[in-house]
């Protein structure tokens, strides 16, 4: 293999979770949130169709499933996948990258 090439597994891989919102959505998924209006009250500034869009991707993708519980109403819970989990040590990682390298946005002066 060329040093130059891109591994295509990792690009499609990386385009998945790094998709805008896709990260914050499986990450507050690990986190325990798993109603819809869960996920999107912990993620500032996503929309409906957005997140709507994103979690039919990753239940595409197959890294979330869809439950439909029976009761009344009916409740919808997404949950991670064996796929899904097995990016919990990743994404452990790159908080942890994150905490060190980033830099939190300046707040305001009031």
């Amino acid at each position: 293999m060329s040093v130059h090439s891109v591994c295509v597994r990792f690009h499609t891989a990386l385009e998945l979770i790094g998709a805008r919102w896709s990260g914050a959505v499986l990450h507050m998924i690990f986190k325990g949130a798993h109603r819809y209006a869960e996920i999107k009250a912990a993620i500032p500034g996503v929309n409906d169709t957005m997140l709507a869009r994103r979690l039919r991707e990753l239940e595409s993708a197959g890294l979330i499933e869809r439950r439909v519980l029976d009761s009344s109403p009916v409740r919808v819970e997404y949950h991670l996948t064996e796929m899904g989990r097995e990016l919990h040590p990743a994404f452990e990682e790159l908080v942890a990258w994150s905490h060190k390298w980033i830099p939190l946005p300046a707040e305001k002066a009031s």
